[in-house]
């Protein structure tokens, strides 16, 4: 099972993602994600032994917990590109608001995770929802401009859970469909 972690954006958000992809839609050389999909990736697991998920389930409660959070807003907005806007690979979305709460998840997430053996994290994390992956630089000026001029706010969601989602790849992309969910209380 190929599984990641994930805070996941509401349905009512995917036309405002789409809307903010649109943006760049004359950008040659940019593979844009499924805006139905969108989430904030908080740990890649990648491919996971069924009989792991057990525990993995058990340590991602855990995790929950030791974060300690109550359900928190996060305000979606702002622009952004990895690895520099020298050489872009991936276009994303910020987070404007709810950023610390998100990054106390992720600590938990990483400290169980890496206790059970999956790999750590080799950069700081940086919350974001990815909108497009950059195939060739045809169109890197563009998104360079844009993701130095426009400052957008997509909009404000509850958080009130984290998933263990499943990611399947397809000839279409990627098929997500969750594992388990780990509610905030």
């Amino acid at each position: 099972m190929r599984l990641f972690v994930s805070v996941d954006l509401p349905d009512d958000l995917a036309e405002p993602v789409a809307d903010l992809q649109a943006e760049f839609a004359g950008a040659g050389g940019l593979n844009f994600t499924d805006p139905e999909q969108a989430h904030i990736t908080m740990k890649f697991l990648g491919d996971v032994d069924e009989s792991q998920v057990t525990d993995l389930e058990r340590e991602l409660a855990a995790a929950v917990d030791d974060a300690g959070l109550d359900p928190f807003t996060v305000r979606y907005g702002g622009l952004g590109v990895f690895p520099s806007l020298d050489y872009i690979s991936v276009v994303w979305l910020g987070v404007e608001d709810g950023g610390d709460e998100l990054a106390r998840l992720y600590e938990a997430i990483e400290d169980r995770t890496t206790a059970m053996g999956f790999d750590a994290e080799d950069h700081d994390f940086t919350p974001h929802v990815t909108l497009a992956r950059m195939e060739h630089a045809g169109g890197k000026s563009l998104v360079q401009d844009l993701v130095r001029e426009c400052n957008p706010t997509v909009g404000e969601v509850r958080v009130d859970e984290l998933r263990l989602t499943e990611s399947t790849l397809t000839d279409e992309g990627p098929v997500y469909s969750t594992v388990e969910s780990f509610p905030l209380e």
